[in-house]
């Protein structure tokens, strides 16, 4: 592993990158062909929901030095996301980066490790997802790298990368594509506009999705029950 701080990366614009603080991660994964999501980490708080470029960290297992030189890399509207080069369950960031991060500016931390002091970050309105929650400290003691490509649940994010968190995960918009991701989430939130309209007026998904057909020519069938009341 190149140890080493890549600094300035590219960000989208800022209006790109605040418009899809109000799309669902749900409907971005959806608008982007099902793809790109992280469901293995999960939010220490609810009813929160973000969009961020990010500034990644790749970390030694148990050893949060790192996180303590990304900070000086952090802005206005970066999330900060960890990773480790092995797994780790270690509790790698707390309260007090917390506190540095949100002076900065930044409006989240993604952490594929262990965090602690929940409940205070849940009180100071810093919101995090990882997925460990665990206590036991770190050093600080070992070199890793800053903006740099990593790998979170299964997803390639790089610097300047649009993260999109939410109680439901995260999903990551490649920061080339984040102009027509927007432009196909908001064609989804359309769409789903619409099918509410229609469900609240009592439209069944049966026939708004044409599925009749489908479960005819997969062999279901109707047939009233047994023990039915009589007609």
């Amino acid at each position: 592993m190149e140890t080493v701080i890549l600094t300035d990366p590219p960000r989208p614009a800022r209006e790109t990158v605040e418009a899809f603080s109000s799309i669902g991660v749900a409907t971005v994964h959806e608008a982007m062909g099902r793809t790109r999501s992280i469901s293995a980490l999960r939010p220490i708080q609810q009813g929160v929901r973000v969009a961020g470029t990010a500034v990644t960290v790749m970390s030694w297992p148990g050893d949060n030095l790192m996180i303590h030189a990304a900070i000086e890399q952090c802005g206005p509207g970066d999330i900060l996301v960890v990773t480790t080069r092995e797994p780790s369950s270690h509790g790698m960031f707390g309260e007090l980066f917390a506190t540095g991060l949100q002076q900065r500016g930044v409006v989240g931390a993604i952490i594929d490790a262990g965090v602690r002091d929940t409940q205070e970050m849940r009180d100071m309105g810093f919101p995090v997802w990882s997925r460990h929650i665990n206590v036991m400290g770190t050093v600080k003691s070992t070199p890793g790298a800053i903006n740099v490509p990593i790998v979170v649940g299964g997803q390639v994010i790089d610097a300047g990368d649009i993260i999109v968190a939410d109680d439901d995960g995260l999903v990551v918009v490649p920061r080339d594509e984040a102009d027509d991701a927007l432009v196909k989430s908001r064609a989804r939130l359309d769409k789903e506009e619409a099918t509410r309209a229609s469900f609240l007026e009592g439209e069944l998904g049966l026939d708004r999705y044409g599925m009749r057909p489908v479960l005819a020519d997969l062999g279901v069938t109707y047939r009233r029950h047994p023990d039915a009341d009589p007609a």
